[in-house]
């Protein structure tokens, strides 16, 4: 279990480690993981959930425009909610390579489902994690720990000013409900990206958002009176940042903060934790809960994760590294601990370091 209050790991300085023995531990570890058949592909398991996951949001699609102008369609637009996370889970997959070979291919349903699907510009945010994954926790170059609503270290509370340190001071009260507010944000900033043209295949992404944005406002007036589909919005843009933002909120948040360099092997399992809780956590997390061994392995697929865990937890016990591990009730109280710890120089002052 991390402390309540954030330790660095030991700081290095220069290039990563590989050059070393410790450097080679990766390699060592990813021997194991290939002998294993690990990283093979499992087209089986994604024909089976994009056929389950596209089929619910053809159902849910159904459902909406049967019920017509009802408040029955709020459980719809709860439902419909869930299904745009499983969507996703699945565009995180696809950006990772663990669907397709063909990278060409991947971007094309990346783009699909991303963009097209529920809203999200793909290129935007395949450029955000790529840089996450390459740093995860790293205070100058892991892009979802930068400055934001959010106070992730001490410094970056001292800096709050105005309502946005009354904020940082008690941010661990604010923390779910700022989630439900998660999907627009991801919305807007794509959005942002798009027009400052900060992705490749801009055209491709603006078309596909654009047919997504007034597709879905065309339906939801034609067959909503104006109340219910603002209704509708709310609650679905709500559910669905809630969601997301609860599953991935448990994979760094809380843990260890990096600086200077470690070599591969430390610096993503350090700065990762895992949820345990069986099958329905896996399937509810889009396996996002073995951070660990996703953030060693992102081309591995998301059903061999679980198999991997095993010899990746027995292989940093063999080498004395610290692998977290733990329910996930606990991995929002470890979040939310550290929030309030790191607003705590905003309630006393001199604690700011």
């Amino acid at each position: 279990m991390p402390p309540s209050k954030i330790q660095l790991p030991a700081q290095r300085t220069g290039p990563p480690l590989f050059g070393t023995s410790r450097g080679t531990d990766y390699a060592r570890l990813t021997r194991r993981i290939r002998q294993a058949g690990l990283l093979d592909r499992r087209p089986g398991h994604y024909v089976a959930r994009f056929t389950l996951t596209l089929a619910s949001f053809a159902a849910a699609g159904v459902a909406f425009f049967l019920l017509g102008d009802s408040w029955l369609q709020i459980p719809v637009a709860a439902g419909l909610a869930v299904i745009y996370t499983q969507v996703a889970f699945l565009a995180h997959d696809v950006g990772h390579q663990q669907v397709f070979a063909s990278k060409r291919h991947a971007r094309i349903a990346g783009l699909l489902l991303g963009n097209l699907g529920i809203g999200l510009s793909y290129g935007w945010w395949i450029g955000k994690h790529t840089r996450h994954h390459a740093n995860p926790n790293h205070v100058d170059d892991d892009p979802d720990i930068r400055v934001g609503g959010i106070a992730w270290t001490q410094n970056q509370a001292g800096t709050r000013r105005g309502a946005a340190r009354i904020f940082a001071r008690w941010q661990a009260f604010f923390f779910f409900p700022l989630l439900l507010l998660e999907g627009l944000h991801l919305y807007v900033t794509g959005v942002g990206a798009l027009w400052r043209r900060d992705v490749k295949q801009r055209t491709a992404e603006v078309v596909l958002l654009a047919v997504h944005t007034v597709g879905c406002l065309t339906a939801l007036f034609l067959v909503l009176s104006p109340g219910k589909a603002l209704v509708f919005f709310a609650v679905h843009q709500a559910v669905f940042g809630f969601y997301l933002g609860c599953s991935f909120a448990p994979n760094h948040k809380g843990m260890p903060l990096m600086e200077g360099r470690l070599d591969y092997l430390r610096k993503q399992v350090l700065a990762s934790r895992n949820v345990h809780g069986g099958w329905f956590v896996d399937h509810a997390l889009g396996g996002l809960n073995y951070q660990i061994e996703h953030h060693l392995f992102p081309s591995m697929p998301m059903p061999n994760l679980r198999r991997a865990k095993p010899l990746v937890e027995a292989f940093c016990r063999e080498h004395d590294i610290s692998y977290h591990d733990t329910g996930l009730i606990r991995s929002y109280r470890e979040i939310l601990g550290y929030l309030h710890e790191t607003g705590a120089c905003l309630r006393t002052p001199e604690r700011i370091t």
